[in-house]
């Protein structure tokens, strides 16, 4: 058996070992704002919740290890005392991941992982609306473990208002954990679906993708593509040049007809299969073949 003193070896491979073994873990999709009132969204699975009477949660947003600097969460909770927590299903998880991006200070999360904000009630941060179940939450107090990269920062979060989206109910008000989808972080890249396994989400940890935001309106808009499909899309750091796009077109698939012939969601549908198969390239390829 391998045995580790964790003083003996470095902060970030402790750190996968720390993860890799205690998981499954619940997500807190976090959403605060800093204050001039800028949104921001991110998630963490340092996160569970901890007492029910008061109703307290904690999430440890850490500094990070490569260069010991804090993240915006914890500091927009440090100043505001506020934060909600919105759970993550299976049907947003891309758009979750796409949020995980280090966006520089004052880009709006929500818009870049297309995702809608939805106004709070005792809280001044917005709520995710796809995310089915949304607490908010005032700070009641923020325990910092250490000023080395790596050391946490304890946000307990007291729920003062609970939001439950009815359709993952049964029919005497509990939540159905099947509807409900829930999903789960592992280590490196695997995350768990309550209700079907392990799968992998590349995280976007060295890329800067462009976001749902950014999306031409006939993508962002699809009748066919889903929230999903569309955060692999704008996780995305460069478009396929229009040659890449030509020869793809001309020597990878088949079309059924012309380009003139062929609707738009048809061209969504095919783009979708790429996107099933994680090929993200393709599927942009396909996307704009017809311009």
């Amino acid at each position: 058996m391998l045995t580790i003193n964790p003083k003996e070896i470095p902060t970030a491979q402790l750190h996968g070992y720390m993860l890799g073994a205690v998981a499954p873990r619940p997500i807190a999709f976090a959403s605060t704002i800093d204050e001039e009132g800028r949104p921001n969204l991110s998630p963490f699975s340092f996160f569970n919740v901890f007492s029910s009477n008061p109703p307290v949660m904690i999430v440890s947003p850490n500094r990070r290890v490569r260069n010991n600097t804090t993240k915006h969460t914890y500091e927009n909770a440090k100043a505001t005392k506020e934060m909600v927590i919105n759970v993550v299903n299976y049907d947003i998880v891309q758009q979750m991941s796409l949020a995980s991006t280090e966006y520089p200070e004052g880009v709006n999360e929500f818009e870049k992982a297309g995702l809608t904000m939805l106004k709070s009630e005792e809280v001044k941060p917005f709520r995710v609306a796809e995310s089915p179940v949304q607490f908010e939450c005032k700070v009641r107090e923020i325990i910092e473990l250490g000023d080395e990269g790596g050391s946490g920062n304890l946000i307990l979060c007291e729920v003062v208002k609970v939001h439950v989206n009815e359709d993952i109910l049964t029919s005497d008000g509990k939540i159905d954990q099947y509807k409900i989808d829930l999903v789960s972080r592992l280590g490196g890249n695997w995350y768990g679906r309550s209700r079907e396994g392990l799968f992998e989400v590349p995280k976007p940890l060295s890329t800067m993708g462009i976001g749902v935001d950014q999306l031409p309106d006939h993508i962002r808009l699809s009748k066919v593509l889903t929230g999903n499909d569309l955060g692999k899309l704008g996780n995305i750091e460069a478009l396929p040049t229009a040659n890449e796009i030509e020869d793809f077109i001309n020597s990878e698939i088949k079309l059924n007809g012309t380009l003139e012939e062929i609707t738009e969601d048809e061209l969504h549908r095919l783009s979708q299969k790429f996107l099933n198969n994680n090929d993200v390239l393709s599927a942009w390829k396909v996307l704009l073949a017809k311009k």
